[in-house]
């Protein structure tokens, strides 16, 4: 399987996971013909870091809107291959609910639109496990796979955009393009995902630093879930892309969305933090801040009081129920179905994924102590 040749979008390009994409895509032995990055904005960082790899494939930078119609109607234009990562991603609600909308869900449907105009074969959207699960019951999965019967009943803003979102994806899998060409569709539900650069972590890492290098107690220690590190969910969508370019194994991922995991050990997100770090002296609180009943219904009272304020001031608490669920619910998956299907196998261990997140926090450490210093004073 080969993308030699191919042209190549990434929306979300600056991202967390796109950046990670499109390093994957640039050291790939057979080079692709274009790959075009896409996001509102890029760092100074990640143009360094695209520029580190001097291949035969060109590379445009593309900064825009995915609202903008004509934006997208132009990066579209030549390109037989969509990798869409670009997301608003917010679990608290710190985003108001119409952005959110706007840029997840109406912005994935005029990229689908765009690429209905502009021709293109192939089209592979980031969503997640949030669109799943767990439920507002918190009914746990264990080693869940895409058979697994499961009653998504999120009330989530994010929750529910991302479903909408990867709905129109998989709906649109089989549009008749402009030229009578057909357009094929998936989709990756990922794990929370964890590595360098991961801004979850350093939100975490701060908190940490604030509490004399001890990890706050969020999740309980039973709460199972398997995070997936980022340079594999990078691979599988590599592996996805290859895939589509063969009609055998085309014919198998049209229309499917896949659970993409690893090998990570499956554990509590707050013993993730613990896992990557205890190596740097850091410890972790050995038990929730009160009991999990009692931690649900004080969110509940935040919310309360977060609507009452609203015709005043805009409140967001530090928590809400769906967090609280979310980081309390046991919730597995497997990734065996995208094995079968293309061919996904994890690129990296747990051990370098560790490492490499363990390096990089570590190198993290005093320059956010300096910004924590200097925001106190």
């Amino acid at each position: 399987m080969s993308l030699a040749g191919v042209s190549c979008l990434v929306t979300g390009a600056g991202g967390f996971l796109g950046q990670r994409i499109v390093h994957l895509l640039l050291e790939e032995e057979e080079a692709l013909a274009e790959i075009r990055l896409l996001d509102k904005a890029f760092s100074n960082e990640a143009l360094r870091s695209f520029g580190k790899f001097q291949g035969k494939t060109e590379v445009k930078i593309l900064e825009g809107d995915i609202r903008d119609v004509t934006f997208l109607h132009c990066a579209c234009q030549g390109v037989s291959l969509v990798i869409h990562t670009a997301s608003i991603i917010d679990t608290l609600g710190l985003i108001e609910k119409q952005l959110l909308w706007e840029v997840n869900v109406i912005g994935t449907q005029l990229l689908l639109e765009a690429c209905t105009r502009c021709n293109v074969q192939h089209f592979i959207y980031t969503s997640t496990i949030e669109v799943t699960g767990p439920n507002c019951r918190g009914d746990p999965v264990f080693n869940g796979d895409e058979d697994t019967v499961y009653e998504s009943i999120s009330k989530s803003p994010y929750a529910q955009s991302k479903r909408l979102a990867e709905d129109s994806v998989l709906k649109a899998d089989g549009q008749v393009l402009k030229d009578g060409g057909m357009l094929l569709t998936c989709a990756l539900r990922s794990m929370y995902i964890f590595g360098e650069g991961c801004p979850f972590l350093q939100g975490h890492l701060d908190k940490s630093l604030l509490n004399k290098n001890v990890y706050l107690r969020f999740s309980r220690k039973e709460a199972l879930v398997n995070p997936v590190y980022v340079g594999n969910i990078a691979w599988a969508h590599v592996q996805a892309a290859k895939a589509l370019q063969v009609p055998q194994k085309a014919k198998h991922i049209r229309g499917q969305f896949y659970y993409i995991s690893d090998d990570t050990p499956h554990m509590s997100y707050a013993d993730l933090n613990y896992e990557l770090t205890k190596d740097l002296g850091f410890g972790i609180e050995p038990q929730l801040p009160m009991p999990l009943t009692m931690l649900y219904y004080f969110s509940l009272l935040l919310e309360i009081v977060s609507f009452l304020l609203r015709p005043f001031v805009r409140y967001i608490p530090s928590t809400n129920r769906h967090l609280v669920t979310l980081l309390n619910t046991p919730f597995t998956f497997s990734y065996s179905k995208a094995q079968k299907d293309f061919g996904y196998m994890p690129r990296y261990t747990w051990e370098e994924a560790k490492q490499c997140t363990s390096q990089w926090i570590a190198s993290m450490v005093p320059q956010r102590r300096e910004y924590l210093k200097n925001k106190a004073a």
